[in-house]
């Protein structure tokens, strides 16, 4: 090649090389944090899969199934939470059989971190649910019921903060009304709050208190309401609230494909999220940090 023609070249590559006064190494991918969260909600003591022969949901759900996906995401990112948003109990003989331990101990064994109280965990009544909870190796969540005339009192908290590869979480729950759904005498002296004020008021001890990176609620309030459209629901509730990043619901056995956006006081997007019931769906939600701790999003339902 002639002196010349191999210095045009060069020059040629160059320019190149160094778009915009960029060098290659201005390319370089961003190093992005990424936190998994994996949610369930309305089991009701589901544990088999659903037969073959049904007419439904045929040869669908089973613990033993969810236990190996979430193996396989853990394997994939060790930064996860796995998130239930109540009515774990009441659905199938295991739980009149064995009132609760059966549930609580596959979960233990499933790693759950986290989990809130739907009306039906009230069926054995509150004392019911009391005395199973030894066998549950995770903690529960209600921000909007008040214990404090109950066995539960100090035990559910209204939050908790998980710290995943460096980016804090709060999480906090929140419960349906129970009066008019469950028995008094279930219940007993369980004192429900409105979950728009309560969310509020967790935001602002999320955000501004304890400086969480992420704010997850955790929703057994139901996904919307068509016939009653004054009902609080998870999709009111994003909207009329700020900070909260992920609503993970429960209640109206909403089969949700993927997360709904909902912009919230800020104009700010919250998603919302509900797969279903009986433990056919796994809903998966990918966050991803980068250097400044701005997120994005995904999210996807897994059918079990």
């Amino acid at each position: 090649m002639k002196r010349r023609d191999f210095i045009q070249k060069t020059v040629a590559g160059s320019a190149l090389l160094t778009v915009g006064g960029l060098s290659l190494s201005s390319f370089a991918p961003i190093d992005k944090k990424h936190i998994t969260i994996l949610h369930t909600n309305d089991v009701h003591s589901h544990i088999d899969p659903f037969p073959a022969t049904d007419a439904k949901n045929p040869n669908m759900g089973g613990v033993s199934r969810r236990a190996s996906l979430i193996e396989s995401i853990r394997k994939e990112n060790p930064n996860v939470l796995l998130l239930d948003a109540g009515d774990i109990f009441q659905g199938t003989p295991y739980f009149n059989y064995y009132g609760g331990e059966l549930e609580f101990k596959l979960m233990s064994m499933l790693k759950y971190d986290l989990a809130t109280m739907g009306n039906h965990d009230f069926d054995n009544g509150i004392d019911g649910f009391y005395s199973q909870l030894h066998n549950a190796k995770f903690d529960f969540v209600s921000a909007n019921y008040d214990f404090k005339n109950t066995v539960l009192d100090g035990i559910v908290k209204p939050y908790k903060i998980f710290v995943k590869d460096g980016i804090k979480i709060g999480v906090f729950g929140l419960g349906v009304e129970l009066d008019g759904l469950v028995d008094k005498k279930n219940y007993k002296e369980t004192v429900y709050n409105d979950p728009i004020s309560v969310s509020q008021e967790m935001t602002r001890i999320l955000k501004t208190q304890e400086k969480c990176d992420l704010i997850i609620c955790l929703s057994h309030i139901g996904y919307a309401y068509k016939n009653d459209p004054n009902k609080v629901s998870d999709l009111k509730l994003a909207a009329a609230t700020r900070d909260i990043d992920l609503i993970i619901g429960g209640h109206t056995h909403t089969f949700l494909d993927k997360p709904t956006i909902v912009k919230n006081l800020d104009g700010i997007d919250t998603l919302v999220n509900q797969v279903g019931c009986y433990g056919i769906n796994l809903g998966r939600i990918d966050f991803y940090f980068d250097t400044d701790k701005n997120k994005s999003h995904s999210g996807r339902t897994i059918v079990v």
